[in-house]
């Protein structure tokens, strides 16, 4: 089969499992670290954790974020664009195209809860080492794109939701300025933010932000960036073995009690707590 390396959405086949290859985490070993060059023989799922991943391959080149993704697809020639200390988990599969039903995915997004991804690539790595059973890989292969898809399409449904409630009360530059105040604010989501900063940033006083946001979204500009850093800490805590308080330090919380607090109010469990529960289904030797 032929693959289109320029196509912007995948549509995989889900008629039987998808065929798994191989899989495992990469952490650089430091800043001058980049990817090899090399013929890319198979699709190549990356969820990147930490820093930026810069790649290429025929005719494009493109730098994955932490907490986004990216699908690579068969390519005679994938290399690295520049050098970066990043770290990601790799999928190496095959699955044919569908014209009518499957999967749909785009090559690149944003992933809404990266943490249920990484106990999902953990599980299969770990079922990988344990029991060498290409149908259970292959299934379990399959579950974690069927995981992203449904992720996804859950965000595109409540980011349309708001898109229409956001039109009702915000008109051409507030909707352009709300989008760039959370773009600012992703942006800025591991440093002590302060409303005040962002105000500055836009050119309007902290009053008028304020009341602004909770206008656009319907809750305060504090409670959104709480929120948000609480989504990094989660797929923090799932993805390494950093003490919670430095977890909590590399978010821009002044200390671990504020930072334990903080979380606790989110998502009703400690930090340390949270953790735990996905214990039993990680594995830290990828």
């Amino acid at each position: 089969m032929l693959y289109n390396c320029c196509m912007r959405k995948f549509v995989f086949d889900t008629s039987k499992p998808f065929d798994f290859h191989w899989t495992g985490k990469f952490q650089a070993p430091d800043e001058n670290w980049i990817h090899m060059t090399r013929p890319l023989n198979d699709f190549e799922f990356v969820l990147v954790t930490d820093g930026d991943f810069y790649i290429g391959d025929e005719g494009k080149k493109s730098v994955v974020k932490t907490g986004e993704y990216r699908i690579c697809s068969p390519s005679k020639k994938q290399y690295g664009t520049k050098p970066s200390s990043c770290a990601f988990y790799w999928l190496h599969f095959m699955a044919p195209f569908s014209e009518k039903d499957g999967i749909k995915l785009p090559e690149q997004g944003t992933v809404p809860h990266p943490e249920r991804l990484v106990v999902l690539l953990k599980q299969l790595s770990d079922c990988d080492k344990k029991y060498r059973n290409p149908t259970l890989n292959n299934y379990l292969c399959t579950s974690i794109l069927c995981e992203l898809e449904s992720q996804l399409n859950l965000s595109a449904g409540d980011s349309e939701k708001n898109n229409r409630e956001k039109s009702s009360s915000l008109h051409g530059a507030q909707v352009a300025l709300y989008s760039d105040m959370i773009n600012y604010i992703n942006w800025k989501i591991r440093e002590n933010i302060k409303v005040s900063e962002i105000a500055t940033y836009f050119g309007y006083n902290a009053k008028y932000i304020t009341t602004f946001f909770r206008k656009a979204s319907g809750k305060s500009i504090k409670e959104f960036i709480l929120e948000r850093k609480i989504e990094e800490a989660k797929a923090m805590l799932c993805d390494s073995t950093r003490q919670v308080s430095q977890i909590g330090y590399d978010l821009g919380f002044e200390d671990n009690h504020n930072f334990t607090r903080a979380f606790k109010k989110i998502t009703g469990q400690t930090p340390s707590d949270y953790r735990n529960s996905f214990a039993d289904r990680m594995l830290y030797n990828v």
